[in-house]
């Protein structure tokens, strides 16, 4: 049994995952989907569809299946409401305002890790006693738990 039942994402890693199957962000988010739940809120997948989307992906996926891709993300996870107020109150801060998104998810879904290829948010490694783990680094929890 794994020891994370809920994970966060951030978005560089979906668009790892996403662009390049079989690498070791791609290999994460499979195994995170096979031993727990992928947890999303509104701004989580707004900025995956933008990201995804710009045409400087194209040369690594198709428009279509980065689209597939981000809906698959969509459908399979369980979404969570976070608020302004949610993101206003992490604590402690991202130095990138942005991520607080993720910080805030964290808090709200009660998840058990955070996935991240961001060294902004890896810095914060453990965050209000919640792992920050890169792709890699969650693998190897595979072997050891």
């Amino acid at each position: 049994m794994s020891i994370f039942r809920r994970l966060v994402f951030d978005t560089s890693t979906l668009v790892s995952a996403a662009l390049r199957v079989g690498s070791l962000p791609h290999r994460a988010m499979t195994h995170a989907l096979s031993v727990g739940e992928l947890c999303v809120c509104a701004s989580t997948l707004a900025e995956l569809d933008e990201v995804l989307m710009r045409a400087k992906f194209d040369r690594y996926q198709s428009a279509e299946v980065r689209r597939a891709f981000a809906e698959f993300v969509r459908l399979d996870s369980l979404f969570f409401e976070v608020s302004d107020t949610d993101v206003r109150n992490v604590q402690p801060l991202c130095r990138d305002p942005k991520d607080n998104q993720f910080l805030a998810l964290l808090q709200v879904c009660d998840a058990d890790v955070l996935i991240s290829s961001d060294a902004d948010l890896l810095v914060l490694h453990p965050w209000n006693a919640i792992p920050i783990m890169t792709p890699a680094a969650f693998l190897g929890t595979v072997n050891t738990h």
